[in-house]
Order: C-alpha cells, then structure tokens, then sequence
C-alpha cells in the first residue's frame, strides 16, 4: 500500500539528476510556508496613505509574474494603524476573493489589502516559483473550499490546510527555474505579440485618410505624388452578398471549397463543399451580427453561410479588408448589433488607385502573417507548459 502511494507522488517526467530521489512527500500548504492576510487603513486618515509601502488590491494581480510597484501606498504609520503586514521579497500573492487564485510573486517587500491570503515560504523548505508554478491547483483549492453568502473567499486557515506534494528543496529548485524559463519566454512573446497588434492599430490610423481628408497621413514613396484618394460608397464599386443556409448534406470535415459562417472562431469555417462553392475568390466576408464589422480577406472560393456578408469586386482584398477594419462598423437593430447588405453598401470607403490599392494590402498582409506567426508560437509555448505540469507534478 505504501509502496502505491509513493508511486503516485513521484511524477512522471522528472530531471535527470533526482530519477532515482524519494517520492515527493504530501505536506499541508501551512506546514512549509506561513499564510497571511492584509488590510486596509482608514481611508480617512491621510496621515495613512501615500507612503512608500506597497500596497497592492486584487485587481492589480494576474498580468505579471513578479510585481514590484502598486497603484496605491501606504505610510508607516498606515501599517502599524492596520492588519496590513509588511511581506518579504518571494511571497507569493493569493487572491482569496472577487477572484480566487490569481498570483504573482513580489520581488519588493509590500502589503496587500483583506482580499489575499499571500504565501510566504518557509526558509529551506519551500522555493517561491515551485510554489507559484502550482497557480492551477492552489486556485481549484481555493475555489472549491472558499465559502460565503455575499462572495466565495478562501480564509487562511483553510489556504493552510492545502495538501501539496512536495519533492527536496533542490529538486523544487530545478522545476521553479525550469517553469521561470518558460514563463519567461511566453512573456517575451507575449509582448511581441502586443507590440506588433498596437504598430498595425496605429499604422492603420496614420495609412488610411482621416474624415474630411483625401490623403492618408503615411503614405509610401512611390505614391507620394499621386492623385488624391476617391471617397465611394461600397455599394458602388462592390456587390454584396448575404449568405445563406447550409447544405448540411454536402458539408464535409474536411473538403476543397470552405463554408464560412459568422463567427470568428477557426477562422469562420464550420465546413466544406466539396462539388460547389457561391463565391470566387478573392472576395472579403464581414460579420453581420454579434462581432460586427470584422472583415477578411479570402483567397479560396468559398460559400458564406447566413449573417455573413461577401463583397466581390475589382478592389484589392487585403486592402479593402483593413480599411473596413479600420472604421469598427456598427449598426444596432432593435438593441442587437446587426449588418445587412444594404447597410454596407452604404458604407462610405476611401480609394486610391489600384497600385496603392496592393501596396498597402500587402505590407498589413505581411504584418498580419508576422502577427499570426506569433500567435502560433505563444500558443504552442502555453500547450508546453501546460502539458510540463501535468507531467512534473505527481
């Protein structure tokens, strides 16, 4: 029976150097880390506040791993007014209310309000990012054994009860450096990510005119002396076309023409034709209900399904595509946002020629295929990770 229980704390990828280390030992949370609450001073003594003490709130926890300035201070004087307590360098932060489990860990000495239950490490025993990479369990933890009338909260004698496997200290060492690695590396792209989402957010502001204005701001060499841009209604250089139903006798999982739903999810795809298609690429779609507005340039011959809209025409897609993008269409009908055909027919779009058309199309086409490289890539480092610690932690 022993020899069984073992077995089950011993993980099943483990670093090379403890493959032959004792099972990890099941501990409570409490017996290897002290559990700590916060406070708040009275709001009404200004003598209270805006020290030079962190004081962090719930809301500020989530986005970073390691955080080391809050929005709002405290004094000395707050603290020692308060339940506040003043939490060393390596705690980890714990959300105990409006959103049990978010973490971070604080790489400055700070204090919380009521709404945490901070896990400070037990010297030699327990190693803040071991701790901290086990966010998942400590949250399902908290979830389900907090308790309340007005909001669930998890108290800090039920934090300290957590049952935890815990293996040496060296080896808890080598995981949370593992896991900080990782972690480091998914934020590096998550950044990029943002980065390359807020250059085309502004670039698509400066490249295309301004109302009442008939060139753009950036504009690319080339067509620095030609004509100014001719404002249209859609309607007039473009036919729109509603989708329709869905032939689910012919749809196929996998087939050569897409039928493209309103949706953004897989891309709008919900299935294949093989033997037919309604529209010849390239064409735009844009969503006429729910996420209103967003378009996309298609380049396969498709069939658009019902509240979709499609709009063929002699235009650059990719262009005609971003621009739509660029104005955040949206028509309410009857409290829910909705796009018709005729709506956005009369959407009024600017045009330059045809050769400006394609240059500007395909320089966000490159930017969106960078931007959904990027994706990729965080994604299948979050699908690591995830898969990491369901395999290093029994």
């Amino acid at each position: 029976m022993e020899k069984e229980k073992n077995k089950e704390r011993i993980p099943q990828l483990r670093f090379p150097e403890f493959k032959n280390a004792p099972a990890w030992e099941q501990r409570k949370l409490g017996e290897v880390a002290e559990i700590v609450g916060g406070g708040t001073p009275s709001t009404s003594n200004p003598e209270y506040w805006d020290g030079d003490i962190d004081w962090y709130a719930p809301a500020e926890i989530g986005e970073k791993t390691f955080v080391s300035e809050s929005k709002r201070k405290i004094s000395k004087l707050g603290l020692e007014k308060s339940s506040a307590k003043l939490l060393p360098v390596g705690t980890v932060l714990f959300t105990s209310r409006a959103g049990i489990g978010n973490t971070a860990i604080l790489a400055k000495s700070a204090t919380t309000n009521q709404g945490f239950q901070s896990i400070v490490p037990k010297e030699n025993l327990l190693y803040s990012y071991f701790i901290y990479s086990m966010t998942g369990h400590l949250k399902r933890y908290g979830e389900v054994t907090g308790a309340g009338s007005t909001f669930v909260e998890v108290s800090g004698k039920q934090m300290a009860k957590c049952p935890i496997s815990l293996p040496s200290l060296p080896e808890q060492t080598a995981i949370g450096d593992f896991f900080s690695t990782l972690d480091r590396s998914i934020a590096l792209h998550q950044r990029e990510l943002e980065n390359l989402k807020n250059r085309k957010k502004s670039l698509l502001q400066k490249m295309f005119p301004k109302n009442g204005e008939s060139v753009p701001k950036i504009r690319f060499p080339e067509f620095k002396n030609a004509p100014a841009w001719e404002q249209r209604k859609l309607g007039e250089v473009a036919k729109i076309i509603a989708g329709g139903d869905v032939d689910k006798t012919r749809l196929t999982p996998n087939g050569k023409y897409p039928v493209i739903a309103n949706s953004l999810t897989n891309d709008g795809i919900v299935g294949y034709y093989n033997d037919d298609y309604r529209i010849e690429a390239p064409a735009v779609t844009v969503t006429g209900r729910g996420d209103v507005g967003i378009a996309t340039s298609r380049k396969t011959n498709f069939t658009p399904v019902v509240r979709l809209l499609a709009v063929v025409s002699e235009l650059n897609t990719d262009y005609l595509a971003n621009f739509i993008n660029e104005q955040n269409i949206f028509v309410e009908s009857t409290g829910v946002p909705q796009l018709t055909a005729p709506q956005l027919a009369s959407v009024k779009i600017f045009l330059p020629i045809l050769p400006e058309q394609t240059a500007i199309g395909d320089f966000f086409s490159t930017l969106d295929r960078s931007i959904a490289l990027h994706q990729r890539k965080l994604e299948h480092l979050k699908l690591r990770k995830k898969a990491l610690l369901q395999k290093m932690f029994p």
